[in-house]
């Protein structure tokens, strides 16, 4: 991924820069894409401002920021994919070995960033002073950026993408992926940086009614192991995502499905210091779990959920996208086994949870790839001990009209004498 400053473009890449085809020296760039007939699939107008924390010589940390300069140029490892399809990639490269890959996917709706990546050469020490390392390094992450299928990406706002110990700030963002005639299309799509904050809405408007709600979803045991064959993550719940999202008439209103498992592919990942679960359901939702654990107390953890999914057609926006990495859900010591009877709803944002019923789960250590010895969630517990605590006050109030009569039955003997 990587590239030296000197190498040559094929004649199918081309970079742009300035506002025009000049080559202005400003700090936003224009770049294209072409195929080999001479036809533009990507085209992209952007500013980029990077920021990178790294370890230097002596130990300690220090951070690296730095701007796409105007010198970026379009590597010939950029395509427009087998055949104009989908996995066109964007490939920058800029000052002494440094590149930004922007990896596109496409469906019959839209396409979307679906990867972004920032290979760095530490050895520049123009930008990494004194770095403990002089190799490379390579941060990716995936982004929020996606349009309609011919319509351009237009986000004046600055977006942040953080991958790992890096983020990239993107700035006035014009861009553009398979495109159909060789130049931005007039319709776009706005990011969601750029939209109006939504107005407070009066009191005695009604909240968004719920649909009816769906069957209880089925319980699957999905197993997930090593490279070795090792179970990592073992779970076994039923699923039921819980999204509330805006119509296009400005309503709100409320989708609750459920995760069918004869229908999802299952995929995870045992990589430490996390291990994760990922369900693709029937095409239109992308579901990962998460798991973490805290070495100190010896835990493990549901730390994350990331819930991507395909909108019903009233909806204003075609998908619908939430995450959250700082949860503290199906808590239990690693080893031993989280379990809950009860149906638990994790909220992930404030429109989006996540129902899951009858859940037991063990993550990093599954001996034998079976669940070990059973922690119970505090649900159950409680519902537990309001069965117990009204069998005791029964049968306190049975003991309480036992003494009664036993008392009134004796003073009624001491009224009577023998004869």
């Amino acid at each position: 991924m990587l590239a030296g400053s000197g190498q040559k473009l094929l004649s199918h890449v081309t970079a742009k820069r300035g506002s025009g085809y000049g080559f202005l020296e400003t700090a936003s760039s224009i770049f294209e894409v072409k195929n080999s007939t001479g036809t533009t699939c990507i085209l992209a107008n952007f500013s980029a401002d990077f920021s990178v924390n790294y370890s230097t010589k002596n130990g300690s940390k220090s951070e690296a920021s730095f701007k796409l300069p105007s010198s970026a140029e379009v590597l010939n490892s950029s395509s427009c994919g087998q055949e104009n399809g989908s996995n066109a990639v964007l490939v920058i490269g800029f000052e002494e070995g440094h590149s930004l890959t922007l990896n596109f996917t496409k469906n019959e709706e839209e396409y979307r960033v679906q990867q972004m990546s920032l290979a760095l050469n530490l050895s520049d020490t123009n930008i990494f002073h004194d770095a403990q390392s002089n190799g490379t390094r390579q941060e990716e992450s995936g982004t929020d950026i996606e349009a309609g299928l011919h319509r351009k990406y237009r986000c004046v706002s600055q977006n942040q993408v953080k991958m790992g110990n890096a983020t990239v700030t993107f700035s006035d963002v014009t861009l553009q992926a398979y495109l159909s005639n060789n130049s931005f299309s007039k319709e776009e799509t706005r990011c969601r940086q750029d939209r109006p904050s939504p107005t407070t809405k009066p009191t005695t408007s009604p909240a968004p009614t719920p649909p009816p709600r769906p069957e209880t979803p089925s319980v699957h045991t999905y197993n997930i192991t090593d490279a070795n064959g090792t179970t990592c993550l073992l779970v076994s719940m039923g699923l039921q995502p819980n999204v509330t999202y805006e119509k296009k008439d400005s309503k709100m209103a409320v989708d609750v499905f459920n995760i069918n498992p004869n229908k999802t592919l299952v995929k995870g990942n045992c990589t430490s210091p996390a291990v994760t679960l990922e369900l693709q359901s029937e095409n239109t939702t992308s579901l990962t779990f998460q798991f973490g654990m805290n070495e100190t107390t010896t835990k493990f953890f549901l730390e994350g959920i990331h819930l991507r999914t395909a909108l019903p057609p009233d909806a204003k926006e075609m998908w619908f996208d939430a995450a959250n990495t700082s949860l503290k859900a199906l808590q239990a010591t690693v080893g031993n086994s989280y379990r809950c009877n009860t149906e638990e709803s994790v909220r992930v944002t404030k429109d989006c949870s996540v129902n899951i019923f009858t859940v037991q789960a063990q993550a990093f250590r599954v001996e034998g790839g079976k669940f070990g010895p059973v922690e119970e969630c505090q649900l159950d517990e409680n519902n537990m001990l309001i069965p117990i605590a009204v069998g005791a006050a029964l049968a306190g109030l049975v003991l309480i009209v036992l003494i009664a009569y036993l008392i009134g039955r004796k003073r009624s003997h001491a009224g009577y004498q023998t004869i």
